[in-house]
């Protein structure tokens, strides 16, 4: 029987498997949906999907810098006690090599891949979460490259709560580079410039604070000269290079970068779990469910 690709999503979908692994499942099974649903768990595949719909909030980032390429990465685990397990450091750090020297388009493309060790990242996941125990999924990469005129800076901080990739231009300097990666781990801006801020977003903030001065009572005719005082200080706020630099507050990040004869070209910032719904179970009953099993 041919195996249409809507089989093998209505397999990934009953299963949460990998496209390539439902594909087989179905081959090898003549098309029949529950032989294949059967065959993936006796494979141990299934065994991971089963832990597909629970929420993975924990985990790691982690950089690798080779050359003129680097790689910032998120892996997700459900607990931060798997997140500090050496099995789980290993996993990290192989995909994360893995990432960097194939340079995926997607994170779906990315599991589709094969590993030097045989697998592809999504076998090679589905193992990690048939041992250990708990979902583990890879969230989020980015590829950056540079110019041999252009420096990285990595940062991880909390052994890998934040991570931060930077690039400065004009610089060989690698501890120059990491200081600036150490103030966007800290303060978190959102964009390198002012000039990068999106123009509805300070017709937005505008409009806001022009509203916030006119409830206070201020004069109409002072009101304009206030807001954009007040909007000077919401850019320090989200552009890197206007913030008061944290090794040297009397600086601004931009001024202290130029001293140096560099400039800051861009930055990567992932936070473990940000934006992720969050467990909220209790922990002593979770490490007893786990003795229980």
């Amino acid at each position: 029987m041919a195996v249409t690709a809507q089989m093998v999503k209505e397999l990934r979908e009953k299963t949460g498997a990998g496209m390539m692994d439902c594909k087989k499942a179905l081959q090898e099974n003549d098309g029949d949906m529950e032989k294949a649903v059967d065959w993936l768990r006796e494979k141990g595949i299934a065994k991971a999907a089963k832990k597909a719909d629970r929420i993975a909030a924990e985990g790691t980032t982690n950089i690798e810098v080779e050359g003129n390429k680097a790689v910032i990465v998120e892996i997700n685990s459900e607990t931060d006690f798997v997140a500090k397990n050496e099995g789980f450091k290993t996993l990290v750090n192989d995909v994360s090599k893995h990432l960097l020297a194939n340079n995926p388009e997607s994170v779906d493309v990315a599991l589709e891949q094969k590993m030097d060790n045989g697998q592809t990242v999504q076998e090679y996941l589905n193992n990690a979460i048939a041992k250990i125990g708990e979902k583990i999924s890879l969230r989020r990469f980015t590829v950056a490259e540079k110019t041999d005129n252009d420096v990285f800076g990595a940062y991880l901080h909390m052994g890998g709560r934040i991570g931060v990739l930077t690039l400065l231009e004009g610089t060989n300097d690698d501890e120059l580079a990491k200081d600036v990666a150490m103030h966007v781990a800290a303060v978190n801006p959102r964009y390198v410039t002012r000039d990068a801020v999106p123009a509805e977003e300070i017709d937005r903030e505008r409009e806001v604070l022009k509203t916030q001065a006119l409830n206070e009572g201020k004069p109409e005719n002072i009101v304009e000269k206030m807001v954009e005082g007040r909007l000077n200080k919401f850019f320090e706020e989200i552009s890197l290079v206007d913030q008061a630099f944290i090794k040297d507050t009397d600086q601004k990040v931009g001024k202290y970068v130029k001293s140096k004869g560099a400039s800051v070209k861009g930055f990567i910032r992932y936070e473990v779990g940000e934006g992720m719904e969050k467990r909220e179970d209790n922990f002593a009953e979770e490490v007893m469910s786990q003795v229980k099993k």
